[in-house]
């Protein structure tokens, strides 16, 4: 007999963690499946420094306790709401403290499949167990959705590989390596590696790389602090996005692509000074020479090229439905989506009813403050409330009391 359970949560990163501590305080049964804050530990390089503040770099309970700030200070670690950097260490071992305390229930077993049944879904773990599930919330973060330029990207992986897969990068100490990329993974990744001991050469499209700046206190009087950067704009995006996803399709689009560019953060200014740049040019093709990656570059003004033991891509994330290969096809291709995501209700539910969808892929339909940790705070208050709210936690808490094994409803309404 199937293992069931009311909601399904897939990933245990700030919104995966975020939505099982709210729903846990509300009473609504749920099973939550993946390793905790797996992408910062495995994916991130050790020694970055988080982009956003302190007090945006919390994750959320419903009442508010256990902040990164309270953590800080318990554990006696520095700490500042603004204007000290969080370390990645820092944010990892409060990530998984908070798990510990909120989440207990946390099986760190991966879902190997999605797919519909007769009532609801059914999930499958790489422990071999399926469970039946009413709904399922897909919290997976950006681990599936790292982008590799279409000119190097066909090069064996001894050459060429996403800033992702590097954590530890004490492996190229000697090497040289070219980084490609001119926002904040790029620009981390390399200062790290000249730090480590490689030879590092960062190269960017742009002209001029982008590094934000501590705003003066003229720009504190004249624009908002927010979670995701000071401005007005910003303040919008972070304090308004049900009323962000009322908006126009075109004008959703426009800002998600073009609100809050890459750039890395302003303390890594001098940092990243001590790295040699080559500013302006794009990759165009590559090519193995010998044991090494021969790479051509392209530039208003002509070309050149650059030889390296290795190629890192820090060319960020593009979440896509597709990417997410663990959603059965049937049930991939019967998700309505807007230029690779889903397209989502105001209460994060897919065109699948009680399938729902959040973080970094739910950006085209709440704005880009889904981009951002700080938007589960958001995001687990507005879905935690909506899956209290609908029959299905009743019907389900009822229909367990009676012992039965497969639960005989159909899921709720996509627009519910």
């Amino acid at each position: 007999m199937l293992q069931t359970t009311d909601v399904a949560i897939v990933g245990a990163g700030p919104y995966g963690l975020s939505i099982a501590a709210h729903l846990s305080q509300l009473g609504v049964p749920f099973r939550i499946f993946g390793k905790p804050m797996e992408s910062w530990l495995t994916q991130m390089p050790r020694g970055m420094l988080l982009k956003s503040d302190g007090f945006a770099s919390s994750i959320y309970h419903p009442e508010g306790s256990f902040t990164l700030g309270q953590y800080c200070r318990e554990k006696r670690l520095p700490y500042a709401d603004m204007g000290l950097p969080v370390s990645l260490e820092t944010f990892c071992e409060y990530g998984l403290a908070f798990q510990q305390q909120f989440v207990p229930t946390l099986e760190q077993k991966m879902v190997t499949a999605i797919d519909r049944s007769r009532s609801g879904f059914t999930v499958k773990l790489d422990s071999g167990e399926t469970v039946a599930a009413r709904r399922v919330v897909v919290a997976a973060g950006i681990s599936h959705f790292s982008s590799v330029p279409s000119s190097i990207e066909g090069l064996p992986r001894k050459f060429v590989s996403h800033s992702s897969e590097h954590a530890d990068l004490t492996g190229f100490r000697d090497s040289e390596v070219v980084v490609l990329g001119g926002g904040a993974s790029a620009v981390d990744i390399a200062a790290l590696l000249h730090e480590a001991g490689a030879k590092a050469r960062l190269v960017a499209r742009k002209p001029v790389l982008g590094l934000h700046r501590p705003p003066s206190l003229w720009q504190r009087l004249r624009a908002p602090q927010t979670g995701i950067g000071p401005s007005w704009k910003s303040w919008f995006f972070t304090n308004c996005a049900t009323i962000f996803h009322r908006l126009p399709e075109g004008r959703r689009l426009k800002w998600v692509q073009s609100h809050l560019g890459p750039a890395a953060g302003w303390f890594m200014t001098d940092r990243i000074s001590r790295v040699p740049q080559l500013l302006g040019y794009a990759p165009i093709s590559a090519k193995v020479v010998g044991n090494r990656v021969r790479i051509e570059l392209a530039t208003d003004g002509g070309h050149c090229s650059l030889e390296a033991d290795h190629v890192i891509a820090a060319t960020g994330y593009r979440p896509r439905l597709d990417r997410l290969t663990f959603i059965q096809p049937s049930l991939r291709a019967s998700i309505s989506s807007l230029v690779g995501m889903p397209i989502l209700s105001s209460h994060f539910q897919s065109s699948v009813a009680g399938l729902y969808f959040v973080g970094p892929i739910a950006a085209n339909s709440f704005g880009p403050l889904m981009r951002f940790a700080f938007g589960a705070k958001y995001t687990a208050r507005r879905l935690s409330q909506h899956l209290s709210a609908t029959p299905e936690k009743v019907r389900f808490q009822a229909q367990a009391a009676a012992g039965m094994g497969e639960l005989a409803t159909g899921p709720t309404d996509a627009r519910a």
